[in-house]
């Protein structure tokens, strides 16, 4: 089993809420981290994590989320692409904070996990 494919089935085992839970901490660290220039490789790395955690959780879920979280995925991909070129710009990386903390925010609506207690 591949290092993936355990990352796969141990995600698997956690209830959806709390995996769109878990999605939304990635958007708040996307938000937090694309503050710094130095984080490039960091925030790379969680737009990479965040489209497989969609990938992995939208079978599970009611077709209005999937597709609002197959949105999400899109617009991950976008923004990786676009950091290749504009990472260097501080303005850029403002926008992605102030984006990814508005998805962060949606995600944790969506998931109930505020309302829960």
């Amino acid at each position: 089993m591949t290092k993936l494919e355990k990352r796969r089935a141990r995600f698997l085992q956690d209830p959806i809420l709390v995996r769109i839970g878990g999605l939304a901490a990635n958007l708040g660290r996307i938000a937090s981290f694309s503050k710094n220039v130095d984080h490039q490789n960091v925030v790379d790395s969680v737009f990479q994590e965040s489209k497989w955690f969609i990938e992995w959780t939208v079978a599970d879920i009611n077709i209005q989320q999937a597709a609002e979280l197959v949105r999400l995925q899109i617009q991950l991909a976008l923004w990786q692409l676009q950091a290749n070129k504009k990472w260097h710009d501080e303005g850029w990386r403002s926008e992605l904070a102030a984006n990814s903390k508005k998805w962060s925010v949606r995600l944790l609506d969506m998931s109930g996990l505020l309302e829960a207690k």
